[in-house]
């Protein structure tokens, strides 16, 4: 599935989001975006391979859920792979369900296909895989650098791959880089898209960086601006419930605090697609 997919599976997700009057849609120009980023697979395959991949992904394997009918699904894709073996399309499609019933090992080795077969298209997948899903973000980290060397900083799964770096280099807590690295990705969104058009995960895990490094005014003020975006996110009230505290201000960080967890109990939390599958970090599970 292609990145301008993936964006427009986002918006589908916010439009069902109870704060989505306080969350922005993807604006024509940052799909223009997406699809400047876009790495076009039809063009590499032949008329052989995409007759293969029509007949075995399409018109067999998405005929069946990958979560309760795996076995058929599967089997397509095996019959599609004993077909045309140098389609990395088919074994990153294998790959998919068993990072999503959290067999990470097992979907590894068919993605690990997938990059030996297309580097360029795959190693920014494999690394959204190994930072969100696997939790290996030492190698998520290795595979960033890998494709920035190649293609520079570009888009996978709705985010910059400075923003995967900053999100695994943050999960080792290396909090000074992570800091500095989300306030680049957060410059680079307004370079682009103008003031305040940021992601508002990007401005929350400034806030978080911020936080961990005791910089508690800082962290509330990234955490405001967070709010400004999506005003019931329960992890950015609770994290700056936290910092009020400790700042001494308890009255105003128990207010917060009672904020989060009645929203987290809302489900007003991460809204990201892959959420449906994987706690994102400094995630909260509120019930």
């Amino acid at each position: 599935m292609t990145n301008t997919k993936y964006a427009i599976i986002c918006i589908l997700i916010l439009a069902s989001c109870k704060d989505y009057d306080q969350l922005k849609d993807i604006s024509e120009t940052k799909v223009e975006a997406y699809n400047s980023n876009e790495k076009t697979e039809a063009q590499i395959y032949t008329e052989d391979q995409q007759e293969i991949i029509d007949r075995y992904v399409y018109n067999c394997a998405d005929k069946y859920s990958f979560r309760f009918n795996h076995h058929r699904y599967q089997e397509c894709l095996d019959e599609g792979i004993k077909k045309g073996p140098n389609i990395y399309y088919l074994w990153q499609q294998k790959a998919m369900p068993y990072f999503k019933a959290r067999k990470y090992e097992v979907g590894m080795q068919y993605l690990d296909k997938a990059v030996e077969l297309n580097k360029v298209r795959y190693l920014p997948y494999r690394g959204f895989i190994k930072c969100i899903f696997s939790k290996n973000y030492k190698e998520a980290i290795k595979d960033f650098e890998a494709i920035k060397a190649i293609e520079g900083n570009s888009i996978v799964m709705d985010h910059s791959y400075n923003f995967y770096l900053a999100l695994s280099h943050l999960q080792l807590n290396h909090f000074e880089k992570a800091e500095e690295m989300f306030q680049n990705d957060v410059n680079a969104q307004i370079e682009q898209w103008g003031e305040k058009e940021y992601h508002h995960l990007s401005i929350f895990y400034l806030g978080v960086t911020q936080y961990e490094q005791k910089k508690w005014k800082e962290a509330i003020q990234s955490f405001d601006k967070t709010l400004e975006k999506y005003s019931m996110f329960s992890e950015v009230m609770y994290y700056k419930s936290t910092c009020l505290y400790e700042l001494g201000q308890l009255e105003e960080s128990r207010e917060w605090y009672n904020k989060a967890i009645e929203n987290g109990k809302a489900g007003n939390t991460i809204s990201e697609a892959n959420s449906l599958y994987e706690n994102y970090p400094y995630q909260i599970l509120w019930n």
